[in-house]
């Protein structure tokens, strides 16, 4: 079975801040082993990679979660940027997005939606893998 995992740049986030993308950037990928040593080679022409959440026992291919996640976020391309060289799997989250998931849930779980909500790396992590695996 393959791994499903979020990754995030300290060095891209500050790159994407400066370009207009926003420093939300996170690489969504798939793999067969544990993600650490993939993301310790790099992505994007960065080396500054961290493990933000993982799920194993994915039965999808990384080609079907890129494409599901490109139906609803927007996918930076890589042939717009050439800092990113050729990396498909990053993928712009917006706050309003994340919030709008964690609200949703609460309320499907029945707790109060109007408690406050301060988003972490980890919400974005979490509704990445939501929308992927969905």
């Amino acid at each position: 079975m393959a791994t499903i995992f979020v990754a995030r740049s300290a060095n891209l986030s500050q790159w994407g801040s400066d370009v207009g993308l926003g420093k939300n950037l996170f690489k969504v990928g798939v793999c067969e082993d544990d993600p650490v040593p993939l993301l310790a080679d790099g992505f994007a022409g960065e080396k500054d990679w961290t493990l933000i959440k993982k799920q194993a026992d994915v039965e999808l291919a990384e080609e079907e979660v890129l494409e599901r996640l490109a139906k609803r976020l927007k996918r930076v391309d890589p042939n717009y940027y050439p800092r990113i060289k050729g990396e498909m799997g990053l993928f712009k989250v917006l706050e309003n997005d994340v919030t709008r998931h964690i609200v949703l849930a609460r309320a499907m779980e029945g707790e109060s939606e109007r408690a406050a909500i301060k988003l972490k790396v980890a919400d974005y992590a979490t509704y990445l893998i939501s929308n992927a695996l969905r």
